[in-house]
């Protein structure tokens, strides 16, 4: 049984919810009202129950609207409560039922958002994976299916130890904006998964199996015109259905891998030739298991199965392993200098095995750069974009 009695220890509370704070922010939620929902709590134990809270009220709020006809609001609070939701499901929780049921609302809640929001998005599901395909709207997709007839490159987005496909609203609403696809995937062990298979060394299977789903489907959506943003604007229903292919460029694709989800994803560019580029956000190079805090131990046990198999997967953890077959692929770091996780080591000493890696890094950033969104985040999606309209 994985030791939790952590969860508990004097100062845990105060210090895991400051720490937390930029990432909720990250996430997209609003700061003060990160304070509001957590300010009474003083044991981690309550986490869960103060975040589904949150997440029940933009449902409420969300369904009120719906039914005011605010499809724009609605879709927004669905949104927000699966952010909540998805916070609630963070801790390792000794509840594994509730932690499930979190899970599954944050699917729940994205679904309903991407339905108002997105309705071209589709949710795809097989052997260990669980996703949602979302593709650029008409109005923000600035230029980048012109290329190849219409059809759109394609990220995948990686989440980590834990979290989710419902948690990196920012780096995919930024590729969108980009004209950039995002598949955002739960692999095992994550998300709607993270009780159900678990998280090893199989899941760069699982994200190939959720790719070829992906393409599948995107080649039955008809692909927008090729004449840029105003020609979608004006098209009108149905315009592009006789564009061969569907919406998504097969030849243009890469990972976007946070935490991580930086190695996850790092597996995956390095063994699927279909992969042209990848970005890896706050990822590990390596993790020493005997160094790491309880948090993260008890976290890998859960999403691993047990602890003896978390520390074989932490043990076989090595992106040294992984730089001879990243070699010739662009690959961007994106790290912080003030991201410091015992017992990890940072993935900007991949550099030292792939000279012609990009570094981008920001010194006053922490783990996952909550905290510095404007000093990276652009400059991410911006190289993720035109790396893969090179490949075009």
């Amino acid at each position: 049984m994985t030791e939790l009695s952590f969860l508990t220890a004097p100062g845990m509370s105060t210090g895991f919810i400051a720490e937390t704070r930029p990432r909720a922010h990250g996430a997209g939620i609003d700061p003060y009202e990160y304070d509001r929902v957590t300010a009474p709590i003083d044991s981690l134990l309550q986490w869960p129950d103060a975040c589904r809270a949150a997440a029940l009220d933009h449902r409420a709020r969300a369904e009120r609207a719906a039914e005011r006809g605010r499809v724009r609001t609605a879709g927004q609070h669905h949104r927000l409560a699966a952010r909540w939701f998805h916070l609630a499901a963070l801790l390792p929780d000794p509840d594994r039922e509730r932690a499930a049921a979190v899970a599954a609302e944050a699917d729940r809640s994205m679904g309903a958002a991407l339905a108002l929001l997105e309705p071209r998005a589709r949710r795809i599901a097989g052997e260990g994976y669980a996703g949602w395909l979302r593709l650029p709207q008409p109005p923000d997709a600035v230029g980048a299916s012109d290329a190849a007839g219409g059809r759109f490159p394609l990220v995948v987005l990686v989440p980590g130890m834990d979290s989710s496909k419902e948690e990196f609203h920012g780096p995919a609403d930024a590729l969108l904006a980009r004209g950039v696809a995002v598949l955002a995937v739960d692999g095992p062990g994550q998300g709607v998964l993270a009780t159900g298979p678990a998280l090893g060394p199989d899941h760069r299977h699982a994200i190939g199996r959720a790719l070829d789903h992906a393409l599948a489907v995107a080649a039955e959506l008809p692909a927008m015109p090729s004449a840029g943003p105003s020609a979608m604007l004006s098209a009108g229903p149905g315009a592009g259905a006789e564009a061969a292919g569907g919406v998504i460029d097969p030849g243009r694709i890469a990972v976007l891998g946070l935490s991580l989800g930086g190695y996850l994803a790092a597996a995956v560019a390095a063994h699927d030739p279909r992969v042209r580029a990848a970005a890896l956000v706050s990822g590990p190079y390596r993790l020493d298991w005997d160094g790491v805090v309880p948090f993260v131990t008890a976290t890998l046990a859960r999403r691993c199965g047990d602890a003896s198999a978390a520390r074989a997967f932490v043990e076989q953890l090595d992106l040294a392993a992984l730089a001879p077959r990243l070699r010739g692929l662009p690959v961007l770091l994106v790290e912080g200098g003030a991201d410091r996780i015992p017992g990890v080591t940072n993935a900007d000493a991949l550099t030292a095995d792939l000279p012609d890696v990009e570094l981008l890094h920001v010194p006053y950033g922490n783990h996952l750069l909550g905290n510095a969104l404007p000093d990276w985040l652009p400059d991410l999606a911006d190289w993720l974009a035109e790396t893969l309209e090179a490949r075009a």
